[in-house]
């Protein structure tokens, strides 16, 4: 199943393969990715902080979230505010980098850990797949993650030159691309009616925040809610099985 003791071709073959399977996934990608550009340039990041954070982040939906905290005062700037809905943003990828344990050897679990910053929910789907089917490679995940980070690093920096001509995104809508992201990834996370209890209370305690308290901090407040909700049915649906 891994690609540990593969020669350097077949290794190469893994690669191509992964990045071969991402492509609707690179057009995916680039598609918000276009999006996140212009609207990095609206929220008045410069190009240098864009190819920053979209370089060292690689984390689409953390950063749309970032636009949103975003400030250009830099004493304004919620920096605890950012890291933490950051990592509630991709907490998620504790559990899914976890299932791709058994394609890393023992020894160099260091290395493997800095490979994980080229996992995003599409490839890892893609290779969980292929390690279904026997087959799946750290090659090939690399491949798909090596494919999506240049389509996100080269259409965020086109969309930051297109966000010039545009001074006033929400004439063309793209003020509702945050929205319209994170919806696809609701979709897209669905299981079943189990997750929409966490969900209806997340977004209570992020209304109700919002009237609340100033600012952005609706979001960080619904995510760790939803996600304490989340983890509390789960917790008691496995006591019951036991």
């Amino acid at each position: 199943m891994t690609d540990i003791a593969a020669s350097p071709d077949s290794r190469m073959d893994q690669f191509l393969a992964g990045a071969r399977a991402c492509v609707p996934v690179a057009i995916s990608v680039a598609a918000y990715g276009l999006v996140w550009g212009v609207l990095a340039r609206g929220a008045g990041l410069s190009l240098l902080e864009v190819i920053m954070m979209s370089a060292l982040v690689f984390a689409g939906s953390a950063q749309f979230v970032a636009l949103d905290l975003w400030t250009t005062t830099p004493a304004a700037l919620p920096i605890g505010a950012l890291v933490l809905a950051a990592l509630i943003v991709n907490l998620r990828y504790l559990l899914l980098t976890a299932t791709l344990r058994p394609l890393y050897p023992t020894k160099g679990l260091l290395g493997g850990a800095f490979s994980m910053y080229l996992v995003t929910d599409e490839n890892w789907a893609m290779t969980v797949a292929a390690m279904a089917r026997g087959q799946g490679s750290v090659a090939f995940l690399m491949g798909g993650g090596a494919l999506a980070w240049m389509a996100w690093m080269c259409t965020n920096l086109v969309g930051y030159g297109l966000g010039s001509a545009i001074d006033d995104p929400a004439r063309w809508g793209l003020d509702f691309a945050f929205t319209a992201t994170f919806l696809a990834l609701l979709l897209g996370m669905w299981k079943g009616r189990g997750d929409l209890v966490p969900w209806l209370v997340a977004a209570l305690a992020a209304i109700v925040t919002s009237w609340l308290v100033e600012g952005s901090w609706h979001i960080l407040v619904g995510g760790v809610v939803g996600s304490l909700v989340g983890a509390f049915l789960e917790t008691r649906k496995n006591a019951d099985k036991s």
